[in-house]
């Protein structure tokens, strides 16, 4: 996308961002998201239910219980009354994926800066093998033919503090016949910091190399298994990674989106008591957490759900309220009050003048799906439909959290905040799936046009009225959302597998 700089006159901030594609209102074909069964681990905040894995020949789906460090195994051959009959032990299970008739499981260390394991097993159980992978492996997936399974390795710090520890982040590719490992580094790129920050790249942990302040978070691989794009969230840049080789190509920023403009304003406040979606003097990081691909005449896209993270640790921590900084902006005493931009949660790195006051806004997460093409490049943005389908929708739990009667406690932070997300082809169209982790629920788009997605459908199966504490909300916090084809369905049609963090359940949703 062309770069560009903006003097804002009605703002007085300076602007870097990218050029952004504005959605016109939905339109395209819809699709039905129909609740089926859960199951409930009892385990309410625990993240007893996370990640999911889906092995058709079994009907089973295999869900990370971090609360118990297993992962559970769910017969789903009764997808309304989905039952436990398995587990498998897996301490510091962060992720699984299934091909083939294998599990694959990544598992962090007791420390977590050690370097992590990836254990195989079969569907019924029986362990394989493991491997050695890097620090914190947060997340795995299978090449489409299962040859070769990619751990994104966080290698998130102990700390910033002098005596913290910062592993480097990297990919490792591990064979699955074998179980040998190669490791894509970013070593390569320590010493081009400078260079990095000047395209857009976030680096900036204390004193951390290139390769110490990457940290891959989600992969997506092409249909053939070539190439994988990393998500580095917390960088706000996607790595293209060269499976064959184990080799990192590039480094891709990813832009600023600017708030500013129709169609992409966001409710900046929680303390207003009200829905207030409009342009705002801000630029969000999109800084996605899920990946998926998809190919579209010949071309291979990405889906990206970009949620935000902000780095919080001893000695360093990020996140700053706009009111509490000082603003290059003739007008910041209203800016700063709580019903306009004052209780943004926004980014201490953003840029600064030479007398310290900060010359722009950068928030964490877009509150966004984009579609970005193979390159990295933005094709196209939801721009604030989702907050303004929560808006239509629930206006009652518009922006609210992962508690009952939280009205708008998110509009400071993220709001709907999109992590998970995949994609899936229903009745031969193409469809994105991402579930909104504060307010919950399942937003569908239609991916048929890549460059004008339109919104497809919602559905949300949290019960407001019910208490989270209690375990009687229905699901709440959608972490992995997991597409199983018609084809291997066990109701002979596609259904969403979907694991909620916060009350500990496995949702099942039917597509029609």
């Amino acid at each position: 996308m062309q770069a560009m700089r903006i003097f804002a006159a009605t703002t007085g901030l300076i602007l870097s961002t990218t050029l952004l594609t504005v959605p016109a209102q939905a339109t395209g074909n819809g699709i039905e998201i129909t609740f089926l069964g859960r199951f409930a681990t009892g385990a309410v905040g625990a993240g007893a239910s996370e990640i999911t894995a889906y092995d058709p020949a079994t009907r089973r789906v295999f869900v990370v219980n971090a609360q118990d460090g297993t992962v559970d195994v769910l017969d789903i051959r009764d997808p309304r009354h989905p039952k436990k009959v398995a587990t498998l032990a897996t301490p510091g299970a962060n992720s699984v994926a299934v091909k083939n008739g294998v599990v694959a499981v990544a598992q962090q260390a007791a420390v977590k800066t050690d370097p992590g394991t990836v254990s195989f097993f079969t569907a019924s159980g029986r362990k394989l093998r493991d491997a050695r992978v890097g620090a914190l492996p947060d997340m795995l997936t299978f090449t489409p033919d299962g040859d070769t399974v990619v751990v994104a390795n966080e290698g998130e710090p102990s700390s910033y503090c002098a005596d913290g520890v910062d592993p480097e982040g990297s990919v490792s590719i591990v064979d699955v016949k074998r179980g040998t490992v190669k490791t894509a580094s970013f070593r390569a790129f320590n010493g081009k910091e400078d260079k990095l920050r000047a395209k857009g790249v976030r680096i900036y942990g204390p004193k951390a190399t290139a390769a110490q302040d990457f940290e891959p978070e989600y992969i997506a691989t092409d249909d053939r298994g070539r190439t994988a794009w990393v998500s580095l969230q917390e960088n706000n840049a996607i790595a293209i990674v060269d499976l064959k080789h184990a080799k990192v190509k590039e480094i891709v920023p990813l832009g600023l989106k600017d708030h500013g403009r129709p169609g992409a304003g966001i409710d900046a406040s929680d303390k207003d008591s009200k829905i207030d979606i409009r342009p705002r003097p801000v630029l969000g990081m999109y800084q996605p957490d899920a990946l998926a691909s998809f190919e579209s005449r010949g071309r291979t896209y990405l889906v990206a759900a970009n949620e935000g993270d902000a780095r919080d640790y001893d000695c360093f921590a990020e996140e700053v309220r706009v009111k509490d900084l000082t603003l290059a902006h003739p007008d910041a005493d209203t800016l700063k009050k709580d019903a306009e931009l004052g209780r943004l949660n926004v980014t201490t790195t953003s840029p600064r003048n030479a007398a310290g006051a900060t010359t722009a806004l950068h928030a964490f997460g877009a509150r966004s799906i984009s579609v970005r093409s193979a390159s990295g490049a933005l094709v196209w943005d939801s721009g604030d439909q989702l907050e303004k389908l929560i808006a239509r929708k629930l206006p009652a739990e518009f922006n609210a959290d992962q508690e009952n009667a939280t009205f708008d406690s998110r509009s400071d932070n993220k709001g709907p905040e999109p992590e998970g997300v995949a994609v899936g082809t229903v009745k031969g169209r193409t469809y994105a799936f991402a579930g909104l982790e504060r307010v919950g629920g399942i937003v569908a788009y239609d991916l048929s046009d890549p460059s004008r997605p339109s919104l497809a459908g919602y559905a949300n199966s949290r019960d407001f009225t019910g208490s989270v504490a209690a375990g009687t909300a229905g699901d709440v916090g959608p972490e992995g959302v997991l597409f199983v084809p018609a084809a291997q369905s066990p109701t002979f049609k596609p259904l969403l597998v979907v694991g909620h963090e916060i009350s500990g359940t496995t949702a099942i949703y039917e597509l029609r």
